[in-house]
């Protein structure tokens, strides 16, 4: 969806009334980009730039609450993120620890279950604390499962299923004719849930940049030029617009 979209001029209102609620994507996931680029814009500090995007992060988890959206999975920071100034990568550290710690009661009042994936253990203490009380106070709920990719990166995601997978068959518990792409999906991070139907970048970047590339394998991809700051719930209606029209065929045809 770029901005040549046609529902680009419709409002909120406007969009929900378009939208089949009954042909909505079950998993959606989101490459936030833009937030540096949104601060430079206005002579801020990237710093504000991350912290004006947790507020797009809030309405988008609203709106996928109130639409009933399966799972949302958010690329918070990826493997190749360290190599960004200290000061950046800390900033981003503290809104982490500071979103879950003052969100977390709403989150839970709307059913949502926290579940960061990635390379978790390589976080500093205080963003694992806080992430290991979110994943605590809201295990039980039923609602959207919400996928924080942090310290994630999909090729390092593929290493740890192959490492699991080759420990599996050197202990015996597993040989090497049943391994299958299920075998494979069942070691990932996010094993267990759909792959995901719709993938959003924002900031007009065409890139995947590393993110879910198993799970992406027949995601309908969606790049929007708007800036993540600047990503709200129309947006995000768009998409789901856009997405709508799409035929899914999975490498098949269509059959008349």
């Amino acid at each position: 969806m770029k901005d040549e979209s046609p529902y680009v001029h419709l409002n909120e209102k406007e969009l929900l009334e378009i939208i089949d609620s009954q042909n909505l994507p079950g998993h959606i996931a989101i490459i936030m980009d833009g937030n540096g680029r949104w601060a430079q814009n206005r002579g801020l500090p990237r710093s504000l730039g991350h912290q004006a995007g947790v507020e797009s992060l809030k309405d988008i988890i609203k709106l996928c609450c109130d639409l009933k959206i399966k799972v949302l999975t958010v690329y918070g920071f990826s493997t190749e993120n360290w190599k960004r100034p200290p000061e950046e990568v800390n900033s981003i550290m503290k809104l982490v620890v500071d979103y879950l710690s003052n969100e977390i009661k709403e989150l839970c009042q709307k059913g949502v279950r926290v579940n960061p994936i990635g390379g978790l253990g390589g976080l500093p203490e205080k963003v694992r604390e806080t992430l290991s009380m979110a994943v605590r106070q809201s295990r039980d709920n039923s609602g959207l499962i919400f996928n924080v990719a942090l310290n994630y990166g999909g090729r390092q995601e593929l290493t740890d299923a192959v490492c699991a997978i080759a420990s599996s068959v050197a202990a015996g518990l597993l040989n090497v004719g049943q391994i299958n792409t299920w075998t494979v999906s069942n070691h990932l991070y996010t094993a267990g849930q759909p792959d995901p139907d719709l993938i959003i970048r924002s900031s007009g970047v065409s890139r995947i940049s590393n993110f879910l590339l198993w799970q992406s394998a027949y995601s309908e991809i969606c790049i929007t030029d708007v800036l993540w700051p600047d990503f709200k719930r129309r947006h995000l209606l768009q998409a789901l617009a856009d997405y709508q029209q799409r035929e899914r065929r999975y490498g098949g045809l269509k059959l008349n």
